[in-house]
């Protein structure tokens, strides 16, 4: 049997993954979803609280004596295998390290400097001190990672495309490079200077062969709202566009992997590239969730039922938790609801209404737990024994 790896996938559909000749429509939504519905409202009076961005601050305090040259969250998160037991289900995925580069010094242009990307295109936004970024996947389909400086404060801005997770990490003195290996077809991640393996879904330290035997820790995290370019455009006109001018030669036209709309290659369903750690078949492998995991355990929420119910109940870690829809940027979000408070959702005019008052559902008075969405296989691999909630 002939051995498959992302670098023959790319060649089979006309795409060399070193040298960046794309082929296809435009990537377009989430992993998974048709996501081309219109974020548009009907005619609606502004909710009491508006809320100033749309991307929950980064989960847990910074260790005071972090191991490592960036900041640590204080508590590690789960893992479902011992960290040895994790580094023996790498595999390669092709390339070798830095095969895939990353981009080290981004550059940025402005919306009027962004026609290279159409409306429906998929973009990774966010906010922090009301500095607002986006960043093509178009473009990270190619990179998988992006070092970057936001407001100050260096970050990494992350995508793997075989499990449909855009994640954003602090990253202090160091700089992130992609491993050339893959776990649950996930993204291995590595830092420049330790070489510890990080797992991008996982965020916590394994062993590799450049470090056998790091400290545990996990990164601190921050959430990159996964929408379309005219919806991140609408609503953040000042944004900065992550430039096409990588100092790589390549095609950024499309997503060399399939696209969105329509549904097409890898992303159209069916099983992920390669092996899997077990999930079931509760779902297509590919179906699309929104995941939010705690060192107290791991919940997930069914992406399409969140969207046409706008509100999901559900728990983590015997706390429970509220899933709510935005249809701003056609993405989601959870918050911590341990008194249990209600709120319904409007859905003429996309508002949350608790308490008699009416909030943005990024603005809910509780406490935002950070989540993103995953593909299916992906995220039950990984949290075996989450919840799924639709």
């Amino acid at each position: 049997m002939r051995r498959s790896t992302r670098r023959g996938f790319l060649a089979a559909t006309g795409v060399t993954a070193l040298a960046g000749c794309v082929g296809g429509d435009g990537a377009t939504g989430g992993a998974g979803t048709d996501r081309s519905q219109s974020s548009a409202t009907t005619n609606c009076d502004a909710p009491e609280t508006t809320g100033g961005s749309p991307t929950p601050a980064p989960v847990g305090p910074t260790t005071g004596d972090s191991l490592w040259p960036f900041p640590t969250a204080s508590e590690r998160l789960p893992l479902p295998m011992s960290r040895a037991d994790l580094r023996a289900e790498s595999r390669s995925g092709g390339p070798p390290k830095d095969g895939i580069p990353s981009i080290d010094e981004p550059a940025f242009v402005d919306v009027d400097g962004a026609d290279f990307l159409e409306d429906r295109d998929v973009v990774f936004g966010v906010v922090r001190e009301g500095v607002a970024r986006a960043y093509p996947q178009r473009i990270l389909a190619q990179h998988e990672i992006v070092n970057d400086v936001l407001a100050g404060v260096p970050v990494a801005v992350t995508y793997c495309p075989l499990t449909g997770t855009a994640m954003g990490f602090l990253r202090g003195d160091a700089t992130f490079g992609v491993s050339g290996r893959l776990i649950n077809n996930n993204l291995v991640m590595y830092d420049r200077v330790s070489e510890t393996w990080w797992p991008q879904i996982l965020a916590t330290s394994i062993p590799g062969p450049w470090n056998e035997a790091p400290e545990t820790g996990s990164l601190r995290e921050f959430g990159l709202v996964w929408t379309r370019w005219e919806h991140w455009r609408e609503h953040h006109p000042d944004t900065e566009v992550l430039s096409t001018e990588t100092g790589y030669a390549r095609n950024y036209r499309n997503d060399p992997y399939g696209s969105y709309i329509p549904l097409s290659g890898y992303y159209a369903g069916g099983n992920p590239m390669f092996p899997a750690l077990d999930h079931g078949d509760r779902y297509d492998p590919k179906t699309v969730v929104l995941g939010a995991r705690t060192p107290d355990g791991a919940a997930a929420f069914h992406r399409e039922s969140l969207r046409s119910q706008g509100v999901l109940e559900g728990e983590l870690g015997g706390t429970p938790v509220l899933a709510v829809f935005d249809p701003r940027y056609d993405t989601g979000y959870v918050y911590a609801n341990p008194d249990e408070r209600s709120f319904t959702f409007d859905a003429d005019c996309g508002h949350v209404v608790g308490d008699e008052t009416t909030y943005a559902p990024d603005s809910l008075p509780l406490a935002r737990v950070y989540a993103f969405d995953a593909m299916w296989f992906a995220w039950s691999g990984y949290y075996p024994e989450t919840t799924v909630y639709e």
